[in-house]
């Protein structure tokens, strides 16, 4: 159905119809009831490619994530779709491995020329690349790999999460505390914002860190969150509590102190970060950071449509993003 069918059952003009569908205020209320009855009637549904043609503009953005098996991604990516649709744009999702050739590409490639916008958690890109890139589509960074810099920026304070977390930990009487996720390294960053929050928390308490409890990972993965379990857990005096730096982690830490016989919370107590479903249905359940997805991808998108719809010559913008400590079976136990 066209506009033109429209208009011949409603009796008014192919201009009042787009009018109305458009969402002009200059109709009268009897003309817009008459009209928008004869959409229903007609099952009209616009044509969203012609209108964004129309306006300069595609239509798509694209979600540009290091990894989509990691949970975190794929729950965040949901709540960029459902805020995207809000706004009659698609999201088309990619992948980079952290890649600085594929972050690059996703920027400056011709696919860009498809996109009104793009929101992309980089690992491998500088910043001194991102200020040279050529093309100006529209961007907004997540992640704490560039923050700063010279385009939008959302972000949750990993230091102040990270101290929360060892906090409850204090908090249970526990005192000699694992932290398994460092990534003293190159394209770190997030990981090394949460290990300063956890010594701080240390210190503040009275405790001086032992660094052969901050065991560091390559990546945040069940398997190595598994295998730096083995490694505390051989130690002469072994933790009886680990903060660990994503769920993913702490579910494999939760597995081999489960498989060498202890109790948790009762032997050592675990504590992960990003509240994804999978520690919601772990045995005992995970007590975690939870990182408030939904408000980052409406932050996210409420700034890049900003910048898609002309505020392009605002300053850079620093949006935080709030998270809560959200407790569980693997600290307090199942009551």
């Amino acid at each position: 159905m066209t506009l033109k069918d429209v208009a011949a059952r409603a009796g008014v003009s192919i201009k009042t119809v787009s009018n109305v569908v458009n969402g002009y205020a200059h109709i009268t209320p009897e003309t817009r009831t008459r009209v928008e009855a004869a959409l229903e009637e007609l099952g009209y549904r616009p044509n969203l490619s012609a209108r964004h043609l129309r306006r300069g503009a595609s239509g798509i953005i694209a979600l540009v994530v290091p990894e989509l098996d990691v949970p975190y991604f794929a729950e965040l990516a949901r709540h960029v779709i459902g805020a995207a649709a809000e706004r009659s744009l698609t999201v088309i999702i990619d992948q980079t491995d952290g890649d600085p050739e594929r972050e690059r590409f996703a920027l400056d490639g011709d696919r860009a020329l498809l996109l009104d916008g793009l929101i992309l958690s980089p690992l491998g890109l500088s910043r001194e690349e991102l200020a040279e890139r050529r093309d100006r589509t529209p961007l907004v960074l997540l992640g704490e790999h560039i923050s700063g810099g010279p385009v939008d920026h959302v972000w949750i304070d990993n230091v102040a999460a990270a101290r929360a977390a060892t906090e409850h930990l204090l908090a249970l009487g526990r005192r000699r505390i694992a932290a398994i996720g460092d990534q003293p390294y190159e394209h770190g960053e997030t990981a090394q914002l949460r290990t300063r929050g956890f010594v701080t928390a240390l210190q503040e308490a009275g405790i001086a860190p032992d660094q052969r409890l901050i065991v560091p990972v390559p990546r945040f993965h069940r398997e190595h969150g598994a295998r730096a379990m083995e490694q505390l857990l051989d130690l002469e005096q072994p933790p009886d509590a680990v903060f660990a730096f994503n769920d993913l982690v702490a579910l494999g830490a939760l597995r081999v102190a489960l498989s060498r016989g202890l109790r948790v919370p009762e032997d050592v107590a675990i504590v992960g970060f990003d509240d994804v479903e999978d520690g919601r249905y772990s045995t005992p359940t995970l007590t975690t950071i939870a990182p408030d997805k939904e408000r980052i991808a409406r932050l996210a998108l409420d700034s890049l449509t900003a910048r898609i719809d002309g505020d392009g010559d605002q300053p850079a913008r620093e949006l935080e993003a709030p998270f809560e400590l959200v407790v569980r079976e693997s600290t307090a136990g199942r009551g």
